[in-house]
């Protein structure tokens, strides 16, 4: 119970990784308050930690909204007096941002801009108006990906943002640490949500096994492992650092995965 007496606030916990992280937090004893763009997977969260024994409350929010994330945090403290734990994992992935984000020569503004508001701003605008709610002791915990750190060719927009994350994390480390606020992230691989089980053809996950040093892809849980320990006071001497997860993915010289995905049967798309 390594978050008993203590509160926490999770943005994109309507699903996939948020919800695991709202999930294990509130397993480990903080009563959490489950934000997220869509207010019924806000509220099944939420129940389902109650359902579970634990202490929720669910709140609606587009965090590229300031008045959206003001209220958010005002909810947040409203339901449980105070706030030891931020988990800024909201991110844009809905087919007509994430999924138009392609060729940067064809690419509509407006695509850049929302992910943009959502995945980097949105950050921003949770740490202006909740740390000014938050203690010694407390931590802000970034949700970027291995998408920030490696090049593609598709989702500039979404690496970008993320990359962008990266950097705010130290900002925000350096910003607060005198204060005994700690700033981390975590940088995810594939994690096998729910959407990314439906979207992903066997080609495809195939291709990402190669891509590992590891057997098994990642689960939401294992990086709600993660933040839940960046989050606690065994990570009480890290700040400022992008932590990742990924099965090894960005570990190896890309011969490996060359050599990997030759051996593997073939598999059409």
């Amino acid at each position: 119970m390594r978050f008993a007496g203590r509160a926490a606030l999770v943005t994109g916990a309507g699903s996939g990784i948020g919800r695991a992280c709202a999930l294990r937090l509130a397993a480990e004893g903080a009563a959490v308050t489950a934000a997220d763009v869509d207010p019924d997977t806000a509220a099944e969260t939420a129940a389902l930690i109650v359902k579970d024994g634990g202490t929720a409350r669910a709140a609606t929010a587009d965090v590229g909204d300031e008045d959206d994330v003001r209220a958010m945090v005002a909810t947040a403290l409203a339901a449980h007096g105070r706030l030891d734990v931020l988990h800024n994992n909201a991110a844009v992935l809905s087919p007509d941002v994430y999924g138009r984000d392609l060729d940067l020569t064809e690419m509509d503004v407006e695509v850049w801009d929302r992910t943009f508001a959502v995945d980097l701003r949105g950050a921003m605008l949770c740490v202006k108006h909740a740390v000014p709610h938050m203690e010694a002791g407390a931590a802000v915990v970034n949700t970027t990906s291995v998408s920030a750190l490696v090049g593609d060719t598709d989702h500039a927009a979404y690496g970008a943002a993320k990359a962008g994350l990266v950097s705010f994390t130290r900002y925000v480390a350096t910003m607060y640490g005198a204060r005994g606020i700690r700033c981390n992230a975590v940088a995810p691989a594939l994690v096998l949500t729910e959407a990314a089980r439906r979207a992903m053809t066997p080609a495809r996950l195939a291709e990402k096994a190669a891509e590992r040093l590891l057997p098994d892809a990642c689960e939401p849980e294992d990086v709600a492992a993660l933040v839940a320990f960046l989050a606690s006071a065994e990570a009480r001497c890290i700040t400022g650092q992008t932590i990742v997860i990924d099965g090894g993915t960005t570990a190896h010289r890309p011969e490996h995965a060359i050599r990997q995905a030759a051996a593997l049967p073939r598999l059409t798309r």
